[in-house]
């Protein structure tokens, strides 16, 4: 059992109060990739201008280990960071600045219990960890060991955030505005199998729930709408990704599938074949870029909340609904 099925976190918190206001402390931290000095400033400079204290992590610039230029220093730097943030009794969110790898190494060395135990503000609603990418590890763990709602959303240190008016300006609307009603919908959203669902949004960037297949994490309540989306990888890397997924039953619990971008992957309409070579005659509804992940203008969209899928009509995408 884990830690999240003994606890009253209520991962619907947000539907109609704000997951932050002006004046809320946020703690900005690396738990993947390196830190930029130039780029840690500007997204400092971001959140202060919508009203909030920010406290960045004592490591997000740490020199990264010798063997690992990919990597914002040490593992045990990256995971003080996280820890320290998430117990802060006087932290209300937790924003990653970057993705890139190692979010995952981190995950084995955590005390969940100790998280969970420190996953309420002083108001009593659900601390919040935003991020995407590589973060997807975290939201995985975070739903499963601790269960409050998370937000996948482009993150505060990213070229994309700090170029993109339209990301900052959405970023801004999940962070500042009830979630509610709130629709997930990028300009290029189509159907790709027609239908409606509800249920729960699970789910990241692809090639890390796969890379997470056989960990604890893996092994929870998947039930309800998968969102999926990657970037940079070869048409057969997906198909092999797509493939260990479907073995572990992980599509067999989806109720709807949402594909958010593929930025740099392959072709879009190879792409669309695969997809639809796996999810086209499942029997469940099916959008086709959604718009989250990696798109120069993602949207964002929040995780472990209840949503609907509508694949047929004049306007397809995800509204966020409250329990069923």
């Amino acid at each position: 059992m884990s830690v999240a099925e003994t606890l009253t976190i209520d991962r619907h918190a947000y539907l109609d109060s704000a997951p932050l206001r002006p004046g809320d402390r946020v703690a900005m931290i690396t738990p993947a990739g390196p830190g930029k000095a130039e780029r840690v400033e500007r997204a400092v400079q971001h959140y202060q201008d919508w009203g909030l204290e920010v406290v960045v992590g004592a490591h997000v610039l740490d020199p990264h280990p010798p063997r690992a230029p990919f990597l914002a220093g040490t593992d045990d730097a990256r995971r003080a960071d996280l820890v320290d943030a998430w117990l802060d009794p006087d932290i209300d969110a937790v924003v990653a600045l970057g993705g890139g790898y190692g979010a995952m190494r981190l995950l084995d060395g955590i005390d969940w219990a100790q998280m969970a135990a420190a996953a309420l503000r002083r108001d009593g609603r659900p601390k919040l960890l935003t991020g995407s990418s590589d973060i997807t590890a975290l939201h995985e763990a975070f739903r499963f060991h601790i269960g409050g709602p998370t937000l996948f959303c482009p993150m505060a240190g990213n070229a994309v955030f700090l170029d993109s008016e339209i990301i900052r300006t959405d970023v801004h609307r999940w962070l500042f505005e009830p979630w509610r009603a709130q629709r997930i919908a990028g300009p290029e959203v189509d159907v790709l199998a027609p239908g409606r669902a509800r249920g729960t949004l699970t789910g990241g960037c692809l090639a890390l729930l796969a890379g997470g297949l056989g960990s604890p994490e893996s092994a929870g309540d998947h039930r309800g709408i998968l969102v999926l989306e990657d970037v940079d990888e070869e048409m057969y890397r997906l198909d092999g990704f797509l493939l260990a997924l479907q073995r572990a039953g992980r599509f067999d619990q989806a109720s709807g599938i949402a594909l958010g971008s593929w930025q740099g992957c392959t072709p879009v309409e190879g792409l669309r074949l695969l997809m639809d070579e796996f999810f086209g005659a499942r029997g469940v509804p099916v959008l086709w870029q959604t718009g989250f992940g990696h798109d120069p203008n993602a949207v964002s969209l929040p995780l472990n909340v209840d949503a609907e899928l509508a694949a047929e009509g004049e306007n397809p995408g995800l509204s966020v609904m409250g329990p069923a």
